[in-house]
């Protein structure tokens, strides 16, 4: 998927912010989990403290005693990670948790006291362990000062607990975000896919196989579809219009000539032969332009696809005719699905010129292949049409020269010097090109590169 495609924008779009949105959440998720947790932990510390507290008397001496141990068992474990302690404020010995031994616990923490006068924070503990700690000053009856009554949990439990969850969630996220993206993936293709039938739909008239968009395209691309059809029969309709106004011009410049080649022929002397040479150079030039304006407006339009085949076994069979007394044999060689992107007359055009020119020269015999182009011009497929003969050949100078216009090289034979120049011209109006080289026959080899239609490609 190229990094300019419109799919690509929509998805890179598409998942950036999910994956934006994913984080966050999981995030959100992960402090909600750690709150609760932390919360649930600090409330069963102070279910511990409060029970200490229950359980802790005062002596008629002043002394203070634990009536009961706590039904924590790990508080009777040596460095546990759960500890007690009970510390009178007036320096007197301090009582505390078996899993405590002599060590004592760290209540120097700034924290705050909430309304209950409880006070939780976090600590290090007498084995290095990360402590949670709730503690509480309480005015015992019959002791004349306030005590402190402290419980210390292994902050441990609660960090494995998040850990696992957090896990869970972001390995959550992470199949989510896999799940969206291929969501998205197909939801883009699918979306797309009508731009993908428009475009099949384009190629279709380009290569001639159609003529207009057809189908039914969703509601955003149907105006698109209802204008690119106004605009093609817009253009087949301007072309018509100019080739109608060619017509109309070549038979209204025709007649005048006319008149003026008879006038010419009437008139003895120099300016009767000076009018008649330039009354035909006149018509020689009108031809050829109107003809190339015809050329022009043919090789635009799009939809135009003639199948090759019929047209060269036609014109190899006319040939043959003219020619039956020089017994020239025409060799057709042409795949049946062979198509010309554009018009048939003008592949009739350059054909019929190359076949006529490899009979005027040939021998006895005149060999016609087409075969796919190896490469594309300008992204588009293109055939080699090759007219051979076994005639006397070109030398390499004199190929150049006979695909000026007018040029001829033998006075001798029949024709203006125009055929080569037109199909030339031809050639480069659709995008191709005319080489001449030599033949395995022992004659010329004309080589016409044109576009083909898809289904010769």
């Amino acid at each position: 998927m190229r990094s300019d495609s419109l799919a690509f924008r929509l998805i890179a779009g598409a998942a950036l912010w999910s994956a934006i949105a994913l984080v966050a959440g999981g995030l959100i998720l992960s402090a909600i989990f750690r709150e609760s947790v932390e919360r649930s932990f600090d409330a069963r510390l102070d279910v511990l403290l409060d029970s200490l507290i229950a359980t802790t008397d005062v002596t008629p001496e002043g002394k203070i005693v634990r009536a009961r141990e706590l039904s924590e068992t790990r508080f009777d474990l040596a460095y546990s990670g759960w500890y007690w302690q009970i510390w009178p404020v007036a320096a007197r010995p301090a009582l505390r948790s078996r899993s405590l031994f002599d060590q004592s616990l760290d209540l120097a923490s700034p924290a705050t006291r909430n309304s209950t006068g409880l006070r939780v924070f976090d600590a290090l503990g007498p084995d290095g362990q990360q402590l949670r700690t709730a503690e509480r000053r309480v005015t015992l009856p019959g002791y004349d000062v306030p005590v402190s009554f402290a419980v210390a949990g292994e902050r441990s439990e609660m960090d494995v607990e998040i850990g696992h969850f957090n896990a869970w969630v972001f390995a959550a996220m992470g199949a989510m975000g896999v799940g969206l993206l291929i969501a998205l993936l197909i939801q883009v293709r699918f979306g797309l896919r009508p731009l993908e039938r428009v475009r099949r739909s384009l190629a279709q008239i380009r290569s001639g196989r159609a003529t207009r968009l057809e189908g039914d395209f969703p509601l955003e691309i149907e105006p698109l579809a209802d204008e690119l059809n106004g605009l093609l029969d817009g253009n087949r309709d301007v072309l018509e219009r100019a080739r109608t106004h060619v017509g109309n011009l070549a038979h209204a410049l025709k007649t005048p000539l006319s008149v003026l080649t008879n006038e010419a022929r009437m008139q003895d002397g120099a300016f009767g032969e000076t009018v008649g040479r330039l009354t035909l150079q006149m018509r020689e030039q009108i031809d050829h332009h109107l003809a190339r304006a015809r050329m022009a407006a043919s090789s635009n339009v799009l939809g135009a696809n003639t199948p090759v085949a019929p047209v060269l076994s036609r014109l190899a069979r006319t040939l043959e005719r003219i020619y039956v007394e020089r017994g020239i044999s025409i060799e057709v060689d042409c795949p049946v699905d062979a198509g010309f992107r554009g018009e048939a007359q003008d592949l009739e055009e350059v054909a019929g010129n190359l076949l006529d020119n490899a009979c005027k020269w040939a021998k006895a015999r005149v060999r016609l292949s087409v075969v796919p182009d190896a490469e594309t011009r300008k992204g588009r497929p293109f055939f080699r049409l090759s007219v051979e003969d076994d005639g006397p050949g070109l030398p390499g100078e004199a190929r150049n020269t006979v695909l000026k216009r007018g040029a001829r090289l033998d006075e001798t034979k029949p024709g203006s010097g125009l055929g080569l120049s037109i199909v030339t011209e031809i050639a480069d109006l659709y995008g191709g090109e005319l080489k001449l080289g030599g033949s395995p026959l022992g004659g010329l080899c004309a080589s016409l590169f044109l576009p083909a239609s898809a289904s010769s490609s």
